[in-house]
């Protein structure tokens, strides 16, 4: 899988695509993943991005010419396969588990990440979707991108180590979150594990572990 990222400041991406499971999956050959500098796509001899609004306004938005050549150039660098292009936005789907699942099962995964007050309306022409990781508002995509690349990327076959390793998890198979989790020592500081993880009853502890979920 290819996830190239559209942004303005690529080397806040360093740190996260270089660590834990992500730097796995690209040591793995399982993920690759591509900054693209909206900059390099700016216009004129101070490479221009944005500009005010018209019909006034506090802010500035991202021009559509830039937006949208980078898009085209990440495009071009995928190659034949085509291209699902999301926009990182407020106003975008919500952004879940089954989501990041489906975005899992694509070959290239765009992602475009706003800034400022926003971007031109009519770049929403150029993209597939639209993803929002939340209500509140950050100062720009970067972080809802590393979040989507993050819940994606671990989704793709042999990034993590168990084959079931994502199966039974919070927001899988229609649960809302996980069953506790315990282990050694067996008492700390008077907080025992419960007795039936203790049993070797797999029934029972299957039991256990799905009302538990379920309460919580």
């Amino acid at each position: 899988m290819t996830i190239q990222i559209i942004t303005l400041f690529p080397e806040m991406f360093e740190g996260v695509l270089n660590a834990s499971m992500l730097w796995k999956a690209q040591e793995k050959k399982l993920v690759h993943y591509e900054l693209i500098n909206l900059r390099d796509f700016g216009l004129g001899p101070r490479k221009t991005v944005d500009d005010v609004p018209y019909g006034g306004g506090n802010g500035m938005l991202l021009k559509p010419e830039p937006l949208v050549a980078a898009i085209e150039a990440a495009k071009a660098s995928a190659g034949a396969e085509r291209s699902t292009v999301i926009l990182l936005t407020p106003r975008g789907q919500k952004f879940i588990q089954s989501k990041a699942r489906q975005l899992a099962q694509l070959k290239n995964l765009i992602l475009v990440c706003g800034r400022y007050e926003g971007y031109d309306e009519r770049v929403t022409n150029f993209v597939d979707e639209q993803l929002s990781v939340g209500d509140y508002v950050l100062t720009g995509g970067e972080l809802p991108a590393m979040v989507v690349t993050d819940a994606v990327s671990r989704l793709v076959p042999g990034v993590l180590g168990g084959a079931n390793s994502t199966l039974e998890e919070s927001f899988s198979d229609g649960q809302n979150v996980e069953h506790p989790h315990y282990t050694r020592p067996e008492n700390f500081r008077g907080l025992r594990v419960p007795e039936v993880l203790l049993s070797g009853n797999h029934q029972q502890v299957k039991s256990w572990r799905q009302s538990k979920s379920e309460i919580k």
